[in-house]
């Protein structure tokens, strides 16, 4: 069962953790390359300024972004400012989604995402969570999957696990961290399993197409390959 009034909390100390590391970098290392394909420091930075306000839109009942043309837009006109301005809209955008999320509201309620996605209201504190964590590993400031609180790497195993079970074209898999725990995803038949083993930030990283999973062993076929998230 998703805690929200938890998951708020995190957002906050994830954010905080987010600021106070990029407020060591200069103007000239905010236009410098994140470690997401074709994306600087700057692109994340106002990706998640206009995360935080597309998720208070989630939860206010409007549309998350008037369009996905408008999306990339603004993340591509504010990724070069400068840093203090890149470190401002984030503190505020994320100040207004936690004040939103402060108001009395029913959190067992369907909201509407992008693309036509649905979840619970009560899961949309943990969607923002995922974004401020891995991102942050993205920035390329020294914070690794390693680095990720304990207690929330296995939760992103499971929303991830989430996001293939059933897929088509991902086989059938159980995936095994080095604490035993386990996880099952894909959609092909249970007679076709793979077996993959590794840490949980490993795990987490090939899930989240953030490693490509040649430090995971797997066994009964191949190292599935996942789509796109």
């Amino acid at each position: 069962m998703m805690d929200h009034a938890h998951d708020l909390e995190a957002v906050r100390d994830a954010t905080e953790r987010l600021l106070d590391a990029a407020a060591e970098l200069d103007n000239a290392a905010v236009l410098e390359p994140s470690r997401l394909p074709g994306w600087s420091r700057g692109h994340i930075m106002a990706h998640l300024s206009r995360n935080a306000e597309a998720l208070e839109n989630v939860l206010r009942g409007l549309p998350m972004y008037a369009n996905s043309e408008s999306r990339e837009d603004d993340i591509a006109r504010g990724s070069a400012r400068p840093l203090d301005e890149h470190l401002a809209d984030l503190r505020d955008s994320t100040g207004r989604f936690l004040s939103t999320a402060a108001e009395p509201a029913d959190w067992s309620r369907t909201v509407a995402l992008r693309n036509g996605v649905t979840d619970s209201a009560s899961r949309v504190p943990f969607r923002r969570l995922v974004e401020v964590e891995l991102h942050h590993v993205d920035l390329d400031v020294g914070y690794e999957l390693e680095d990720l609180p304990g207690s929330f790497v296995p939760r992103e195993i499971d929303f991830l696990a989430e996001r293939f079970t059933g897929h088509p074209d991902v086989p059938a898999t159980a995936l095994t961290d080095e604490d035993g725990r386990t996880w099952s995803t894909g959609g092909g038949p249970p007679s076709a399993l793979v077996t993959v083993q590794g840490t949980a930030a490993d795990l987490l990283g090939w899930l989240a197409g953030r490693r490509d999973g040649s430090a995971l062993t797997a066994a009964g076929g191949p190292l599935p390959a996942l789509p796109p998230l």
